[in-house]
């Protein structure tokens, strides 16, 4: 008689995955390669048992369809899951060391997202997409301008304010250092420039619109620094925070919390780490940078904070540290509910 599957694993892939299936006992009792299509259809058979995949392209979407089959879906990271993974690797040592691993009491599982989620997330990464292609032509756009002995000053304001004086001015003696094909050029590179801002604009504008909508969102822009991309995108990568156990977990999730290292017996802060999710922690920054000085003449009990490790740490790890302490904030507002009370910042999360 063949022995039910328990637990099983998959290693998704984009033409065919590997599945590995162990019985209670742990031992394999079937190994099978199959298309990802067809996946859905073979486990509409079994009776409901723990899936195990790794968080990655399409496990998302593959698990919700699995979890409305009565299986219990667990997304793992891939680093987790390689040291499960045996000598000689392949695919159906991957699928095995997959199922293994989402047997872990130990381990840490991702929670699968909603597709409106995934829906904010692809929105973001392609308005990231923009503004990196943007600020590429800026650079370029300076390059040129420099190989002919001209320099701006930093900013892009101050970029497309000269370019503007130079270019749409009625002084024809602006042009003398350029040739005209060159000009022609740097008209089409401004061309795209404003194409650029355009489409970026009605990325944002959409961020907008979905945050008045949400009331979880709305509860967040009552944070200082969390604006409408930080709201959004929060929101689109850890939902209710339910993942985590406190605060401190989604700050070090993010990557803004200190590595800690032992000198002479005594434990030291280092710079923070350069894991976990870079761009929230750079939307977080982003956010506590903007907000520092307003923050630092207030009288909350935030700004009193600031105010006395200002006086202890350079202002860039003091923006770190705001980043921290916004993230902890939020997730306590998801978590639990509420708005954002000033009196209670410190001890939030």
């Amino acid at each position: 008689m063949a022995r039910e599957i328990a637990v099983l694993g998959i290693d998704l892939g984009k033409n065919s995955c590997s599945l590995a299936g162990l019985d209670g006992s742990g031992a394999v009792v079937k190994l099978r390669r199959m298309r990802p299509e067809t996946i859905a259809v073979f486990t509409a058979k079994l009776p409901p048992c723990v899936i195990g995949m790794e968080a990655c392209c399409g496990a998302h979407h593959l698990g919700r369809h699995l979890a409305a089959q009565g299986h219990e879906v667990r997304l793992m990271s891939p680093a987790y899951v390689r040291p499960y993974v045996k000598a000689q690797k392949n695919d159906d040592r991957d699928a095995v060391a997959i199922a293994v691993a989402a047997t872990r009491p130990t381990m840490r599982f991702v929670p699968l997202k909603s597709e409106d989620q995934l829906d904010v997330q692809t929105l973001h990464r392609a308005r990231d997409r923009l503004v990196g292609e943007r600020t590429a032509l800026i650079n370029q756009l300076r390059a040129i301008l420099l190989e002919r002995g001209i320099t701006v000053p930093k900013g892009r304001t101050r970029l497309e304010r000269y370019l503007r004086e130079q270019f749409d001015g009625n002084d024809e003696d602006n042009d003398v250092l350029l040739s005209p094909r060159l000009h022609t050029l740097i008209e089409d590179m401004r061309a795209q420039w404003r194409d650029l801002d355009h489409r970026i604009e009605a990325f944002e504008e959409e961020f907008l619109a979905r945050a008045r909508e949400d009331a979880a969102a709305r509860r967040l822009l009552s944070i200082p620094g969390i604006g409408v991309m930080n709201a959004t995108a929060l929101i689109a990568a850890i939902g209710t925070g339910d993942a985590f156990k406190c605060g401190r977990d989604l700050a070090a999730w993010l990557g803004l919390v200190p590595r800690q290292i032992t000198t002479g017996g005594r434990p030291r802060l280092v710079g923070i780490s350069k894991r976990g999710n870079k761009y929230l922690c750079k939307l977080l920054i982003h956010g506590a940078r903007s907000v520092l000085p307003s923050l630092v003449t207030s009288a909350t009990s935030l700004g009193r904070w600031l105010r006395g490790l200002l006086t202890r740490v350079h202002k860039n790890a003091a923006v770190v540290a705001l980043a921290n302490k916004l993230a902890r904030i939020a997730w306590a507002i998801l978590r639990h509910g509420g708005m954002f009370d000033a009196s209670a910042a410190t001890s939030a999360a």
